[in-house]
């Protein structure tokens, strides 16, 4: 006979259930599923053998956070030492778990054989349903404010580590900055159809959309424009012949008279996509600073908004760097991945490294192989970026240096560097860096000591001088009193 044993993770700590008639529960699935429903039916399926509850919320935590990772943490090992049969008799139960990642570890550490599939993930939804009945002294609201504890420290643990890391900040401001960029295409052309009705000749002059919005809102009425208006366009435009063909254009201009209406919408509309155009430029600054910051070898390597991408697709900097070259050359290439994989075609030779400079330079023939050195680059720039202590961005430079040679090899057949002696170049750099910053803070720090002592000394002399004239003072006052005390005996 072979013995069918639960085990539920709750919040509040670990249960181990004996499920009763096993054999016969597994054959009558649809009847199990009834009697999850019924607590007098299902009580009588499944016994508590063993509990073992979490002393703080501490450990709570680390035991949830080890058994989400698939790995048996100390209380779970003790406890099922002691609640599971002897280990000549393990041979012949069966442990019930959720997750399988958790099952595969219980079994190489305790040696009892696991298992996922078939009545037991019913028996624990109803384990689950009617767990504050099936433990004494606990009640409901015990196990939802137990849940809900756990669940805000597990969340809030997991927000830190994003935070720490800073990835989610890429993520959203390349979101924005793709967004953006939609947004002011769109707006462009719009502003341009709509005020091409009044002055159709300036989109020739003026094909950039930003300044063309510029101009729109700086002219207005293209009738008020005169000689006087010259100078203002070429600040705007930074060109003085352009200026003065604009204004020879309005005077010539087959374009329809609009009421001032009209006008003043058009104009508030190209005011709001010259400060959308301004705000676009200020966030590249802002994933600049933040790439800098997060993944400087990924940035130097192939720029930022190429490196915020595979951050953004691949979820953060941390799953990018676990990922294979295979893996980051496709990335963002999934679809057509997929269809020739189903239609037996020609897989893709790149996804989001396609907008890299790189493979624009490469010629027909070495794109697939170039874009193969590219991501074979991305993942080692990715991987000293997510796991260095300190963030240089001497490994960037070095492998950019190695694909520019790369692509020259491919050209004219100059044989490159090996990555080896590349490698032992850019450590040697990145150590001289590293050392070069650790003095510097040494002898900032040294500097901010001395300057504090001498601020201290100054105030300890301005106190003793404040001391040494107060009493002098003192003594002067005196003496006056002396004197006058003796004038008055004398008259």
């Amino acid at each position: 006979m072979v013995k069918l044993l639960v085990l539920y993770e709750h919040a509040a700590g670990y249960a181990l259930f004996k499920v009763l008639e096993f054999e016969e529960v597994a054959t009558f699935l649809p009847q199990l599923e009834d009697s999850v429903q019924e607590l007098d039916r299902f009580n009588s399926l499944v016994k508590l053998t063993a509990f073992q509850p979490f002393k703080t919320a501490v450990s709570a935590l680390e035991n949830i956070n080890s058994v989400s990772e698939g790995v048996v943490p100390d209380v779970l090992q003790l406890f099922l030492d002691g609640a599971l049969p002897k280990v000549n008799k393990r041979s012949k139960s069966l442990l019930g778990v959720l997750d399988p990642k958790l099952g595969a570890a219980i079994s190489e550490v305790l040696g009892i054989p696991c298992t996922h599939v078939g009545a037991v993930p019913e028996i624990i939804r109803g384990i689950r349903f009617h767990f504050p009945k099936l433990v004494k002294g606990f009640t409901p609201k015990t196990a939802a404010v137990a849940q809900l504890g756990l669940g805000h420290s597990y969340s809030r643990a997991k927000v830190k580590f994003n935070v720490h890391r800073a990835d989610n900040m890429i993520i959203q401001s390349i979101a924005l900055l793709d967004q953006l960029d939609k947004d002011i295409n769109t707006f462009s052309m719009r502003i341009r159809e709509w005020y091409s009705y009044h002055f159709p000749e300036l989109i020739k002059i003026v094909p950039d959309n930003y300044l063309y919005a510029k101009v729109a809102e700086f002219i207005k009425n293209r009738k008020d424009l005169s000689d006087e208006s010259v100078e203002g366009l070429t600040d705007i435009l930074m060109d003085g012949d352009k200026a003065q063909a604009i204004v020879d254009a309005s005077k010539m201009s087959m374009g329809m008279d609009i009421s001032p209406v009209d006008l003043i919408n058009i104009e508030m509309f190209a005011c709001r996509l010259v400060k959308l155009s301004e705000y676009r430029k200020q966030i590249s600054e802002y994933l600049h600073k933040k790439m800098i910051g997060v993944a400087p070898n990924l940035a130097c390597l192939i720029g930022d908004q190429v490196g915020a991408r595979l951050i953004s697709k691949a979820g953060s900097l941390t799953n990018l760097a676990k990922f294979p070259a295979s893996t980051v050359q496709i990335l963002g290439a999934e679809k057509a991945l997929f269809r020739a994989l189903k239609t037996r075609g020609n897989t893709p030779k790149y996804g989001l490294l396609y907008h890299s400079t790189f493979i624009g330079r490469a010629g027909l023939k070495n794109k697939g192989r170039i874009s193969r050195y590219l991501a074979n680059k991305c993942s080692i720039a990715s991987r000293i970026d997510c796991f260095a202590d300190v963030q240089v961005p001497i490994f960037g430079e070095k492998l950019k240096q190695q694909v520019e040679d790369r692509l020259k090899f491919y050209e004219s057949g100059d044989i490159p560097k090996k990555n080896i002696d590349v490698m032992k170049e850019a450590m040697e750099e990145a150590a001289l860096v590293v050392n070069q910053s650790v003095t510097e803070s040494a002898k900032k720090k040294k500097k901010d000591k001395k300057r504090k002592l001498s601020e201290i000394e100054t105030e300890n002399d301005v106190t003793i001088e404040n001391g040494c004239t107060n009493g002098e003072n003192g003594e002067s006052k005196k003496k006056k009193k002396k004197k006058n005390k003796n004038k008055e005996v004398e008259e």
